[in-house]
């Protein structure tokens, strides 16, 4: 796509291109779904060998444009916490998906991966996910900053966007993309 401007020796280029090889490979199947394991299993997959932090909880506290996210120091505690969330509905699960990312346990990449993590509990419990083409990058980001507030942006973004090509490889190749391209600055 013109628009995705990473290159391929890029951090972001090198991840992108393990995120494409996780559809492929057998280890999508172990990914434990809606754990916080699940999402260390993901994250250390698309950043194993690029961050010597790849799939570990982060031990510093970190912000993004003002925005504090969970404090390290109780970072274990809230991360059991959103483990034990329900998802047996579409509602409870970006509720949970919001609460992941208000957490955000890692020091780079948890977009990426939460978002990986999002659609397996969607095919897992709904056998759905979420076609993120239809999802533009503005409405995307400013549905996630108000969604420690209020979700319902974001829920409705998500639900007009859902699809039940759940194991198509382009659906699936496209949903990296558009991840990707939400990071770009």
């Amino acid at each position: 796509m013109d628009w995705f401007t990473y290159s391929d020796e890029s951090i972001d280029g090198k991840s992108k291109t393990k995120a494409y090889a996780l559809f492929e490979s057998s280890f999508i199947e172990s990914i434990e779904v809606g754990t916080t394991k699940g999402l260390q299993q993901i994250h250390g997959y698309l950043f194993g060998g690029l961050y010597d932090f790849a799939g570990q909880i982060r031990q510093k506290n970190i912000s993004k444009g003002g925005f504090q996210f969970a404090s390290s120091r109780f970072l274990g505690d809230t991360l059991i916490q959103i483990e034990a969330m329900p998802e047996a509905s579409f509602d409870e699960i970006v509720t949970k998906y919001v609460e992941m990312n208000i957490a955000h346990p890692f020091m780079e990449g948890n977009g990426r991966s939460t978002r990986i993590w999002l659609d397996l509990i969607l095919k897992k419990h709904l056998k759905k996910c979420v076609d993120w083409s239809k999802i533009g990058k503005n409405d995307y980001m400013n549905a996630m900053v108000k969604s420690s507030v209020n979700n319902s942006s974001l829920k409705r973004l998500l639900k007009n966007a859902l699809t039940t090509e759940i194991n198509s490889r382009e659906m699936f190749m496209k949903g990296i993309d558009y991840s990707y391209y939400y990071e770009e600055n």
